[in-house]
């Protein structure tokens, strides 16, 4: 692995899968792996799960992690090429990649969508400059449009809770929320349930939320949630906001917030969601306080999945 940025970076999902639940139960076997080997986070906006995991997963491994925070503990980026730089852009990404690329092994970076232009933040165009003058590595902690690490952990989180059931039937649903969100953990999660091809996967949102199809090409489209509720294995529930009139809230139906209520119409599902959550307004109480919650194990997974990550990049370095 040379790079991890999208599902496309990984050869085999469920030989990842298999390697970070190794890891799960054996976490300082590969301890030496990265000894005397450094690696930059660099995070373009707030994080915790993401950072902290990734940081113990790196000191599993015998690394040494650094944490950045760009904007806040040095200059401001400049992406554009070829930019009049006579803004408020102290530091071009050409000229600090570079050196980051020299203090470092591996780089992740964590960037964030705006919300207000479409074709901007689906360009990707911060992470694609990390990678074309880092001259490193590089991992995404979450990009403008994906969050690999959290879809890797989400597709360990199911496998190690399917307990004989073969081929289950995977929900995502839309959720209301009190501000527009990026489609990153939609977009990642439909990329990668489709992509590992072993669950039924339905997608329900209110008119008006379809994500692109480059990401739920294979899942089947509702916008009925009680329909796709039915005999559902497991339950993802995500707010994002709208991707065609982009980074807007129409619908913000309390309707659509996951209850014990609606959990009576699936196959005694698990529910899930990445995190932070807005109680009472995503999930109910009811819901993330009970039995059928496995946001905790999923939140706890995320050192796994990066450990599995991270240890394939240091191999491929070798």
């Amino acid at each position: 692995m040379n790079q991890f940025i999208s599902v496309a970076d990984v050869s085999d999902i469920n030989g990842i899968v298999k390697k970070a639940l190794a890891y799960k139960a054996d976490p300082l076997k590969d301890k030496s792996l990265g000894l005397n080997k450094r690696i930059g986070l660099l995070f373009l906006n707030p994080s915790m799960r993401t950072r902290l995991s990734t940081q113990i997963a790196a000191q599993n491994l015998g690394m040494e992690a650094i944490v950045f925070n760009v904007g806040q503990d040095g200059w401001a980026l400049e992406f554009e090429e070829e930019a009049i730089m006579s803004g408020s852009s102290v530091e071009h990404v050409k000229d600090a990649a570079p050196i980051l690329g020299k203090y470092f092994d591996i780089l992740c970076i964590r960037t964030f969508p705006s919300l207000k232009n479409r074709d901007d933040d689906y360009s990707e165009l911060y992470i694609k400059q990390f990678i074309k003058y880092a001259g490193i590595p590089v991992v995404s902690l979450e990009s403008a449009t994906l969050h690999p690490l959290q879809s890797l952990t989400d597709i360990i989180t199911i496998t190690e809770t399917l307990k004989g059931i073969r081929r289950p039937k995977i929900v995502l649903t839309w959720a209301p929320h009190v501000k527009p969100l990026p489609q990153c953990v939609a977009n990642s999660f439909s990329q990668w349930v489709n992509a590992w091809g072993e669950a039924d996967f339905v997608i329900a949102h209110p008119e008006d939320y379809e994500l692109h199809e480059q990401f739920t090409k294979g899942a089947t489209i509702t916008q009925d949630q009680d329909a796709a509720l039915k005999d559902a294995d497991y339950v993802y529930v995500k707010n994002w906001s709208t991707f065609t009139d982009y980074g807007r809230i129409y619908c913000n139906d309390p309707g659509w917030m996951m209850t014990n209520e609606k959990l009576q119409l699936t196959n005694n599902a698990k529910v899930m969601h990445c995190l932070p959550v807005r109680r009472n307004v995503e999930l109910s109480d009811e819901i993330l306080d009970g039995a059928n919650s496995i946001v905790t194990q999923q939140a706890a997974n995320r050192v796994w999945a990066a450990q599995a990550v991270l240890s394939e990049v240091l191999r491929n370095k070798k």
